[in-house]
């Protein structure tokens, strides 16, 4: 068998089982016996070999020569020949199939035709192709001729042998003409010749097929792949800026030392305000972004204070919840949802003990409702819709699963597209990392510190007796979601709810006779606790 690869130079020249060969030079001596193989190769002007190859086998042996169409050259490098115009005369067969050109013949003479492509490499100064013959069973004798295009082809070198025990090539040459003569006698089985031709530069069109295998292929690491990344990681880099900032941003929107007067003064009167008339329980959940039972509990005062319920003690542990006003179209979705937690249609009243039973508040409504109201109003990021983050990142997402797709089947590049889609993925996954308080959600919260910072510095005393009441009330909310009701209520300790002509609060029972806050202020903090159980069982929604 006769088997051809690629050398370090470059082409192979491919020829048959047999070396290049031409009419036999005249010997004396007797043929010798065995498989005799006689070739004439012509190297045409297109670069491609053209073979004509006679074998003749004796009648006790057999031929087969194997050309593989695919030889590794190096550890990363492939080169590819290809075999056309295949023609056998006689008892022979020749095929191509799964990279291997292979030629059989059976005792007697055959003949094959046929041409090697993609042989001819430049190299500095020169063109070259090489040619590696090895035997796959003993060879009598080989003659073998080579026309080139060129008269100038000259021999590089030339060998035979086992690889690693090599002998110069005895009976090689080229004649003035150009024309090189090869004979060879008793070649054994394993042996190989080693063939290096030159020409002279442009003799013929250079078409080695060389490849460089760590090409994955369409998933290659190529130009436009690295560009892409390239793109990709600065994309991701601002991403990344985008996401710190707006984190500190967020951060630093509890922090400062700006002061927001609570009180409006018209004339002589006194209100309170809220920045952006804010409510308790959104001002709650834009301070740590989270829906605490604070937050609801704040709410349900607020409802008292604004004369939805009535707030009656019951002894130092229970409460009773009055409906005083339905719930209308000053409500908020969220606010009307607290109220149907605690007086559902059909209740008039209820105590806090009976709130109790397993089942009987559903905090998870009200928190949703909480949530989605500050997404209504923009204070909020909608996590749950589709945003143009997710629009977007969409896009990118399925524009580069496409384009992965259509660039592996055509030019390659495919990993752009992945690029893309990598791109999109993060795009998706960006509102998770960002701040979930909008631009106006972080202005609002700076002005709601503002604000609490303003009620801790306020005094019963800037206030008019016939206002002190209503500001206290109205403010005492507040300062519940920020844990500082005791405060607030010591501040207005000496407050006279009768000032206003109506004995006591006008939206907590049991304390009509007092001329101050003083048993309020003991009694208040455990209400609080007792509304903040009341909601402490499901988890925040926007998470």
């Amino acid at each position: 068998m006769l088997t051809f690869r690629w050398g370090a130079l470059g082409a192979l020249l491919l020829a048959t089982a047999g070396l290049l060969a031409t009419a036999p030079i005249a010997h004396t001596q007797p043929a010798p016996t065995g498989v005799s193989i006689i070739a004439d190769l012509k190297l045409s002007r297109e670069g491609v070999l053209e073979v004509v190859e006679q074998v003749t086998v004796p009648q006790d042996g057999t031929f087969r020569m194997s050309l593989p169409l695919r030889l590794k050259v190096s550890d990363d490098v492939e080169r590819h020949f290809k075999v056309t115009d295949v023609d056998t005369k006689g008892a022979g067969t020749a095929t191509v199939a799964n990279d291997q050109f292979t030629i059989e013949a059976k005792p007697g003479e055959s003949t094959f035709t046929y041409s090697v492509h993609n042989l001819v490499n430049d190299a500095p100064g020169s063109q070259v192709f090489n040619w590696l013959g090895v035997m796959g069973t003993d060879i009598a004798s080989i003659s073998a001729t080579l026309i080139s295009p060129s008269f100038e082809m000259g021999i590089v070198d030339c060998k035979l042998g086992q690889p690693g025990n090599t002998r110069p090539c005895a009976d090689v040459m080229t004649e003035v003409d150009g024309v090189l003569h090869l004979e060879q006698t008793d070649l054994k089985k394993g042996e190989a010749i080693d063939l290096t031709l030159q020409l002279p530069p442009g003799s013929v069109p250079s078409n080695a097929d060389v490849r460089d295998t760590s090409d994955s292929g369409p998933f290659a690491i190529t130009t436009p792949v690295l560009i892409a990344f390239g793109v990709l990681l600065l994309a991701l880099a601002g991403m990344a800026a985008f996401v710190l900032r707006a984190r500190r941003e967020n951060a630093a929107a509890g922090t400062g030392s700006e002061t927001l007067d609570p009180l409006v003064r018209d004339g002589e009167r006194v209100q309170f305000t809220s920045p952006d008339g804010v409510l308790p329980g959104e001002a709650g959940l834009l301070l740590d972004e989270h829906v605490d039972p604070v937050d609801i509990a704040a709410t349900v005062v607020d409802l008292a204070v604004r004369r939805y319920i009535w707030i009656t003690p019951l002894g130092e542990t229970d409460w009773r919840l009055t409906r005083v006003n339905a719930p209308d179209d000053q409500l908020r979705a969220y606010e009307k949802a607290v109220y149907a937690a605690l007086l559902p249609d059909g209740t008039d009243a209820v105590t806090i003990t009976e709130l109790r039973a397993p089942g009987r508040v559903q905090s998870g409504p009200v928190r949703a409702a909480l949530v989605a109201d500050a997404v209504t109003r923009g204070t909020f990021s909608n996590r749950r819709g589709l945003g143009p983050a997710t629009w977007l990142g969409g896009a990118l997402l399925v524009g580069g699963v496409a384009a992965t797709i259509a660039l592996a089947l055509t030019s390659g590049h495919a990993l752009v597209g992945v690029a893309i889609a990598l791109a999109g993925v993060a795009t998706l996954l960006l509102p998770k990392y960002l701040p979930v308080r909008t631009a106006h959600g972080l202005t609002l919260t700076r002005q709601i510190r503002a604000l609490q910072r303003g009620l801790e510095s306020t005094r019963r005393e800037q206030v008019p007796p016939l206002d002190q009441e209503t500001v206290f009330s109205r403010a005492l909310p507040f300062m519940v979601i920020g844990g500082r009701a005791d405060n607030w209520i010591r501040a207005f300790r000496d407050l006279n709810p009768s000032a206003d002509s109506q004995p006591g609060l006008y939206w907590f029972g049991s304390f009509d006779r007092d001329r101050n806050l003083q048993r309020f202020a003991g009694h208040f903090p455990f209400f609080i606790t007792a509304l903040e159980g009341l909601f402490a069982k499901a988890g925040d929604p926007h998470r």
